[in-house]
């Protein structure tokens, strides 16, 4: 079926009557995309300031990743755990590399961030000590994903309660250092953490609480595990945004912009954690597919090619400036790192700025009712960036 079938409404008819009610309705019928924009059935392009969500790390149809994937399924797609494959190694020895790992590192691929976290949440269970270890931490306003067991740890009531009883000995503290300090004792076989709190609004914890929190995890035997599925890859500035900091970390879940929209998610475990492991505790039968793989040693060697991490931090300040430069009385923060920016808002009006941004050919998001996101492709640029400003700057009059 060709993309002119669908230049109509009727697509939503087919969408309501063939798709799970799991998500809101869908703002257009997108065909197709390149570089910063994407087109919906009818031809109208938008510039994507949202990037699927922290995903696109190289936007839309860039050509090392196509031939990449190009090249790869061609070749052979998938094999099953039972074998390994060239591009699993590269990319389980580059995500060593980047993350600091080194050789004591271990990687488990997923197919998403959820199941990445699912394996973090059997990580922690391993870390009993001599049985004492039951509790495990997290913070509250935090996501971790809609997977049973990432839903547990998931800070969000109103996400929760409707799968009540989820795992037992999830605790949901405050991102304060005081309550951390109150909460941390030796009964803690880990302690979750989002570095930047994304689908809270894109929320920053407070200074040195990520230090405070590898101390403490130290001093009791507890886990620090770093949930990076929407921080990493670039986007902060660094590969990942707790190499920021002063700290290693004993786990870390990464996933979204690792291969550029092709599903992919890891586990990467650092020193006496990567012992925790063994033979049939875990598995993926679609995890670390040549496919995969092969798309995220693509993405990843194009983001350390073109230089794509520095320029994450220079256009994220460029980006801080046009929205400062705005001078709208509706924005009264401007929060997060590099290229993944949380805006507060003066009024509960996120999701009419949200849709005035859209019905104008920008799409940002709305996270909740007082917080935009903006989180472009890290190869966004300056024609794309004075765009921004201009489509951005009349959605924020239109709501005003």
């Amino acid at each position: 079926m060709s993309n002119d079938e669908f230049d109509s409404n009727g697509w939503r008819e087919r969408y309501g009557a063939a798709m799970m009610g799991v998500f809101a309705a869908p703002l257009a019928l997108l065909v197709r995309g390149e570089g910063c924009y994407v087109w919906d059935a009818d031809g109208k392009r938008y510039l994507d300031f949202l990037a699927g969500i922290a995903v696109n790390a190289l936007g839309h149809a860039h050509p090392v990743l196509v031939d990449a994937v190009s090249s790869q399924i061609a070749a052979v797609a998938h094999v099953s755990n039972y074998f390994a494959t060239p591009p699993q190694l590269e990319l389980a020895e580059r995500l060593r590399r980047i993350t600091g790992a080194g050789e004591r590192g271990r990687v488990f691929f997923s197919n998403s961030g959820a199941e990445a976290m699912e394996a973090a949440v059997k990580l922690a269970r391993l870390n009993r000590g001599d049985g004492t270890r039951t509790r495990i931490l997290s913070l509250v306003n935090s996501f971790h994903g809609r997977t049973m067991g990432a839903l547990s740890l998931t800070g969000k009531k109103a996400l929760r309660e409707p799968f009540e009883p989820l795992l037992p000995g999830v605790e949901h503290i405050e991102s304060t250092i005081e309550a951390l300090e109150v909460a941390m004792d030796d009964r803690v076989a880990a302690l979750f953490v989002e570095p930047i709190k994304g689908e809270a609004g894109v929320i920053d914890l407070p200074d040195g609480f990520l230090e405070r929190a590898r101390e403490l995890t130290s001093k009791h035997g507890a886990l620090l595990i770093l949930d990076e599925i929407q921080t990493g890859v670039g986007r902060t500035g660094t590969w990942f945004a707790f190499q920021k900091h002063d700290i290693v970390p004993d786990a870390l879940a990464v996933a979204k912009g690792i291969a550029g929209g092709v599903p992919i998610g890891a586990l990467i475990t650092f020193g006496d954690a990567s012992d925790l492991f063994a033979a049939g505790h875990h598995g993926s039968t679609f995890g670390g597919n040549p496919l995969a793989t092969a798309a995220g040693n693509a993405v990843l060697g194009e983001i350390e090619r073109a230089g794509l991490i520095d320029s994450a931090m220079a256009r994220g300040r460029q980006l801080r400036d046009i929205v400062a430069a705005l001078d709208s009385p509706l924005i009264t923060e401007i929060r997060g790192d590099g290229l993944l920016i949380g805006l507060g808002l003066a009024r509960p009006v996120a999701n009419d700025l949200a849709r005035a941004a859209f019905e104008l050919g920008l799409i940002v998001n709305a996270p909740n009712e007082s917080s935009i996101r903006i989180a472009p492709p890290l190869i966004v640029g300056d024609a794309e960036l004075a765009e921004f400003s201009e489509l951005f700057g009349k959605a924020l009059e239109a709501v005003r």
